[in-house]
């Protein structure tokens, strides 16, 4: 566990929001890897530059 940093997203989660959307599984499988990569990255450098600060993210 990292304090102030986002290591990664609840893939179960994001799964069922797929599924929830009628994304197909295959597809779900291809694409959220390279997102999450993506969005974690832009999150922690969101959070460490203090954008971040005093909202619920």
């Amino acid at each position: 566990m990292l304090p102030n940093a986002v290591i990664g997203w609840d893939m179960r989660a994001a799964l069922a929001l797929g599924d929830a959307l009628c994304v197909p599984p295959l597809a779900m499988a291809e694409l959220l890897p390279g997102i999450e990569a993506v969005m974690v990255a832009k999150l922690n450098e969101q959070t460490s530059s203090g954008s971040l600060e005093g909202r619920d993210a």
